[in-house]
């Protein structure tokens, strides 16, 4: 903000003052920066450091008559209210008095040897509840350190040179103003910023940048580039730097959060280079958590840009269904070798855990897909996999029944209504892969603490219920005769089996055409 400063012809006995307000909103980190508001006094002045004191304070006397009572007014509620509000904010005060203080007392400027005498300006600090600090410092260093202030104690006269008082008033963090004008006086600013919390820096530059305090802005920016943030102070950084636009100085601060256009183009390399990594990964446990931590992130992106239409880095379809159609080749591959070799001479544990591992990497892709919204592909793609369905009915259920999985996985999406393809390939997809989801489902629900059998009964009789009425019929008369031999080993989808019935039998619906022909003889 500009200062407002008349200078008429004065002399050494007369006073010169002018008002720069400088204004601070209560968080330090969403406000751009305003210059200080200055009263200036030239004045002969003592040595003085002070920081006003806090108020003082009466405690609440109980009345007899209060004690006595079973319950408060309303009244005595709001001033007890108020009265715990007054603690707090004195004891604020006092804790902010005490902080202030230690400053002061090792605060360059004390030292007149150093500087060749005491402080010939009065600079104090007052802030909007009325807190006050006030400390003699020297007009040549804060000329020569700070260009806001060169400008604002530059001499406007020939005569002598006086003691000058300065006021900046109203701001709402005292203590950052008073460390910053600490900070004006070290020579080694990185050292005496080291062990500072991020918040502290950022106040301490928002107060540079207000008073122009060119090497205060580099030591905080080298600060801030150097030390690691949390998430928190992260977006505060980030927050803070915009709005003060110091634009190229803070370059170096923000390439640890921002891309270049190179990395950005290649981003979808990336991509694919971590999901094959976890797909090929040896080391079980790891791979299940690194599956863990890519879909939880993917999904948080999901989530956080949910209804924006700003084109975001993110892993493509092409990427995810190559990976899709490596892990079939891989499926098509163990099932064959299962098949062709005797079990004499195959390690039966080895066998099951490469099927199972590779089952389970598709599981996690079309996990992703679903998420993504881009599954309805998969589903056609998995209901021609005939081959595959072929081989499966060959080798023994232990090893083939995680396979069976990604046939559920894909009703409960279809019966949620997050994947929609046509009629023709749902009823593909169950009439390839049905049966052998019957045949697999005991094993599944044994041997996988995961599986959540209703999940997968609900979303196979969804699925079964979207087809037409001679479909479904087929279907759950089928499944009818084989829950009857096979009970808890066979999917319970008795809720689709009723719904069918009064489908068929109780609310039959007759499609008509709604347009009726009357034909009449005319006389000729």
């Amino acid at each position: 903000m500009a200062a407002e400063n008349h200078h008429p012809p004065y002399k050494k006995s007369k006073e010169v003052s002018a008002m720069i307000k400088q204004g601070f909103i209560s968080d330090p980190f969403l406000s751009p920066p305003s210059r200080p508001q200055l009263s200036l006094s030239r004045t002969p002045l003592s040595p003085s450091h002070s920081v006003s004191p806090p108020p003082s304070y009466a405690p609440d006397q109980t009345s007899p008559a209060r004690t006595t009572r079973q319950s408060p007014t309303l009244f005595e509620m709001m001033s007890e209210e108020q009265t715990r509000e007054s603690k707090q904010s004195i004891e604020a005060r006092i804790k902010l008095n005490e902080r202030v203080s230690r400053v002061l007392e090792t605060a360059p400027f004390r030292d007149p040897g150093k500087w060749g005498g005491f402080g010939d300006v009065r600079l104090a600090i007052s802030g909007s509840d009325g807190f006050r600090v006030s400390m003699d410092v020297h007009r040549k260093v804060l000329a020569d350190r700070s260009r806001f202030f060169a400008e604002k104690l530059r001499p406007r006269s020939t005569a002598a040179e006086v003691e000058v008082s300065v006021e900046i008033c109203d701001c709402d963090d005292v203590e950052v103003y008073v460390e910053t004008v600490v900070l004006i006086y070290c020579d080694d600013l990185k050292r005496r910023l080291v062990g500072e919390e991020v918040s502290k820096v950022l106040g301490l530059l928002k107060v540079s940048a207000a008073i122009m305090f060119d090497a205060g802005i580099m030591a905080c920016l080298e600060y801030l580039e150097a030390v690691p943030w949390s998430e928190e102070e992260e977006e505060k950084v980030i927050s803070q730097l915009a709005q003060l636009q110091l634009h190229d100085r803070v370059s170096e601060v923000l390439k640890r959060v921002s891309a270049e256009p190179s990395t950005s183009s290649r981003a979808d390399d990336i991509f694919l280079n971590l999901l094959t990594g976890v797909l090929q990964a040896k080391d079980d446990k790891a791979r299940r958590e690194m599956k863990g931590l890519i879909s939880r992130l993917l999904r948080e992106d999901a989530l956080s840009n949910h209804g924006s239409h700003i084109n975001r880095l993110d892993v493509s379809k092409d990427t995810l269904y190559h990976l899709c159609h490596g892990c079939l080749s891989s499926l098509v591959l163990c099932l064959s070798e299962a098949t062709c070799v005797a079990e004499s001479r195959q390690d039966r544990g080895v066998l099951m855990s490469e099927i199972a591992r590779e089952a389970d990497n598709m599981q996690w892709i079309v996990d992703i897909l679903i998420h993504k919204k881009m599954g309805d592909e998969f589903v056609k793609l998995w209901a021609d996999q005939n081959e595959l369905a072929n081989l499966h009915s060959k080798i023994p259920t232990m090893y083939r029944h995680e396979i069976s999985r990604i046939t559920a996985q894909l009703c409960i999406a279809i019966g949620r209504g997050h994947i929609l393809v046509p009629k023709d390939i749902r009823y593909s997809l169950l009439s390839t892969w049905l049966e052998a989801l019957y045949d697999d489902f005991g094993w599944m629900r044994r041997a996988s603490r995961s599986i959540d059998k209703k999940l997968v009964e609900d979303g196979l009789g969804q699925t079964i219920l979207t087809l037409p009425l001679p479909q479904q019929q087929a279907i759950l008369i089928n499944w009818f005769n084989r829950f009857l031999n096979k009970g808890d080993d066979c999917p319970n989808i008795q809720k689709a089996f009723e719904v069918w019935w009064r489908r068929a039998f109780i609310r039959q619906y007759v499609a008509e055409s709604q347009l009726q022909i009357t034909v009449c003889d005319y006389p000729n």
